[in-house]
């Protein structure tokens, strides 16, 4: 039997799709019963207290969490959020109720028994309920009290060999798409530099020392499985330098319809016969493509890498061989000045390891943001109150067509002494004799 009357999170219940209260609810259900016997290392009855307070907040449409200092592990300033329940007499399941971050594996994979060894600490040290995977990209392990946090911090590290995450104003946990694990598109080794830059920055991760939080993703190609141009500070997006390399003869057999387009995605409704001039030349956003009938033509140099004709006709196209990655800067949902896209900073380099170049570009940023970014101010805002000027100058990164975001509205532009032949330094006495009237 339900510990609290809860009608108002029961209607979320009653929709066509998955409910978290649903979740909750079981969980609790099989807390209550405990087949396994365990020993709970704290309150039984957390998911029921849970479901309880949520319902309190619906009613009073304020929230009943505070938050009542900071909680960690001993040497950590991440990984661990603290959250208290301003209720606790009424609801003593939730009066601790900290969120434990846990370090995702590149890619995210990972095989049946590790993900049971994760819901073993969790059930008898925590609530038993996961957010896989939270919006930061790494596994949300969500309510548990201060004394469990060491326990479980030492049975993650020395039984399943794994990391807390990160949390505060520091490096958050790398994320990456599955890269070249599975992915054809994959222009460079994703899980590789992912896996490289959690561990050279460990400090950065687990020890908070930045104006703000900062987000590393790696994307394999500009499709952007992980969404790095819009949700990161530092954007890795893979791209090449030559040419789409073309199968003229797959091309045809799309046409012909012997190949399903879009790999068949699509397959679940009849589309009609496929149209590669209506569906793929005509989508094209620079119109850099054609076909003649017989030949599929693309004139590269103008062609921005949308992904889009490669999605279409995977059999047929494949990027190109020279290949790398575009880094982008900046990008965030709204806190302080609105969500902005990441700002392209380079257009081209390499992604080789031990990631030097990469290293030099994120150090040089660092750096400059630590100096002159304010309290709670993300790169992005950094960069926008500061001039994307600037972040080329710390970066030592010359400015190219690309860095033009729009056309320029001040007619001023203020050069520095050394970009000026000779200096401020000028004749008086002789520019007056050539301008005398």
């Amino acid at each position: 039997m339900a510990k609290h009357k809860t009608p108002m999170l029961d209607e979320l219940e009653s929709g066509p799709w998955p409910s978290f209260v649903s979740d909750i609810k079981q969980e609790a259900d099989k807390r209550a019963k405990n087949p396994a016997g365990l020993d709970f290392q704290i309150p039984q009855d957390c998911p029921d207290d849970l479901l309880g307070v949520l319902e309190l907040a619906y009613k009073d449409k304020e929230t009943h969490w505070k938050h009542g200092g900071i909680v960690g592990v001993f040497g950590y300033g991440g990984g661990v959020i603290g959250r208290y329940c301003d209720q606790p007499e009424k609801f003593p399941g939730v009066a601790h109720f900290h969120t434990v971050r846990v370090n995702q594996p590149a890619g995210k994979y990972y095989n049946t028994e590790y993900l049971r060894g994760v819901m073993d600490i969790w059930d008898l040290r925590g609530s038993g309920l996961t957010n896989m995977h939270g919006s930061t990209g790494d596994i949300v392990l969500l309510g548990t009290t201060t004394p469990q946090l060491e326990e479980i911090f030492h049975e993650l590290t020395h039984t399943l060999n794994t990391d807390l995450g990160g949390s505060g104003s520091n490096l958050r946990t790398p994320a990456d798409c599955l890269g070249k694990s599975r992915c054809e598109f994959a222009c460079y080794d994703t899980q590789a530099i992912c896996y490289a830059l959690t561990n050279d920055y460990q400090d950065e991760l687990h020890r908070p020392a930045f104006p703000y939080k900062f987000k590393f993703k790696f994307d394999g190609c500009p499709n952007c499985c992980v969404a790095s141009i819009a949700r990161s500070d530092f954007s890795v997006i893979g791209t090449w330098k030559d040419d789409i390399r073309i199968d003229q003869d797959r091309v045809k057999a799309y046409v012909a319809g012997e190949f399903k387009p879009n790999g068949g995605a699509h397959a679940g409704r009849d589309w009609g016969k496929f149209d590669i001039v209506a569906e793929v030349v005509d989508r094209c956003p620079t119109k850099c493509m054609s076909y003649d009938g017989s030949k599929l033509s693309i004139d590269n140099s103008n062609c921005t890498r949308c992904m889009h004709c490669l999605n279409v006709m995977p059999a047929a196209l494949k990027v190109g061989l020279e290949t790398g990655a575009t880094i982008l800067c900046g990008a965030k949902a709204p806190i302080l000045d609105g969500a902005q896209m990441g700002s392209m900073l380079v257009p081209f380099i390499p992604v080789e390891e031990p990631y030097d170049e990469i290293k030099e570009v994120i150090e040089n940023i660092w750096d400059w943001w630590m100096e002159e970014g304010k309290n709670r101010e993300r790169l992005g805002e950094t960069m926008k109150r500061m001039g994307f000027q600037k972040l080329l100058e710390v970066t030592n990164i010359k400015a190219i067509p690309q860095h033009v975001k729009e056309p320029r509205s001040n007619p001023y532009i203020f050069f520095k002494e050394d970009e000026v032949p000779g200096g401020w330094k000028h004749d008086e006495k002789g520019y007056r004799e050539r301008h005398m009237r």
